[in-house]
């Protein structure tokens, strides 16, 4: 009975999308288009009267194809007009930023250059994340807040068609009850087995039985020669509750979070919202993912010190 229940949940897409105003065309494309029409016929009322037909035609189309192109076609889910303008802004943007306070100050004259092609002066570095509080919110800048809920998967393959369907119908109400914008990554990470098989070796000095000794010691070593002859990943899936617009605050932020985290717990995934020092372990490791390091453990805070002790010191 299970496998003939339905599998499915109702769930509104392209709710951004624009309204169509004129023959199933937004606004946007009508703009282009009047546009382009109106410089058509400009440029065919000057010139029809002084050059033959064909050439007028010749010269008229371009236009309007292009219009017409730019209006309608669309590339990697975006309208052409917009791929363009990101494609401009693009090719003027600095290649090198640093950081700096305000302005990056130009290289002295006795430093040599690094090409015999003058370069432009690098960028002021901005990173999207200002600062982390100590509960994990994310200070974006310009009001904005964030807050990360870190998740396990859900193997629904094992369940029955009714806990599926569940399954589904819970992960929709999760979807259409979001009142922001929620990114959700699903990545994969190389795993650092050192680590974990040298706390199981310590660990193993500890367990009462030689013989448990024993095993601990083969599976250290077992995790080990993993590491060594293949390169394991694990896959992390950590979802973004973003604040944003007049209820950018970060409190706002932490609610989005504690609910995802409450609703993607009842569908039996194993999730919490990330501290301050976990937040900033998985931001460290999405920098450079192809580091052999992972966010197990916590990182310190940008506005916390960090102090050692003084080796000279007896």
């Amino acid at each position: 009975m299970d496998a003939d229940l339905e599998v499915r949940a109702r769930i509104p897409a392209d709710i951004e999308a624009p309204d169509r105003v004129f023959y199933q065309l937004t606004a946007r494309q009508v703009a282009i288009l009047a546009v382009a029409s109106a410089v058509s016929y400009l440029l065919f009322s000057a010139t029809h009267r002084l050059l033959p037909m064909p050439l007028v035609v010749a010269a008229v189309m371009p236009i309007l194809g292009v219009a017409t192109a730019v209006a309608l076609a669309r590339r990697d889910g975006l309208p052409m007009d917009v791929w363009l303008w990101a494609a401009v802004m693009h090719l003027r943007a600095p290649r090198r930023t640093a950081p700096a306070p305000e302005v990056a100050a130009p290289l002295p004259g006795w430093a040599p250059a690094s090409s015999t092609t003058p370069e432009p002066a690098p960028s002021v570095l901005r990173l999207p994340a200002v600062a982390i509080a100590g509960n994990g919110v994310i200070d974006l800048g310009d009001g904005g807040s964030a807050a990360l809920v870190a998740a396990t998967t859900v193997n629904v393959g094992l369940r029955t068609g009714a806990e599926q369907a569940a399954a589904v119908g819970g992960y929709a109400r999760w979807l259409n009850s979001l009142t922001g914008p929620v990114q959700i990554v699903v990545s994969a990470q190389r795993v650092d087995l050192t680590s974990h098989a040298q706390r199981i070796a310590d660990a193993a000095e500890t367990l009462p039985h030689p013989a448990l000794a024993d095993a601990a010691l083969d599976y250290a070593e077992h995790l080990l020669d993993i590491g060594e002859q293949r390169d394991p990943l694990w896959r992390t899936v950590t979802l973004a509750c973003t604040a944003t617009g007049e209820r950018a605050s970060a409190a706002e932020a932490m609610r989005h979070a504690e609910h995802t985290a409450a609703a993607l717990a009842s569908l039996g995934s194993q999730a919490r919202v990330l501290d301050g020092e976990t937040a900033a372990a998985v931001l460290t490791a999405a920098t450079d993912p192809y580091q052999p390091t992972d966010a197990s453990w916590p990182r310190a805070l940008p506005q916390h010190p960090v102090t050692a002790a003084d080796p000279d010191r007896r």
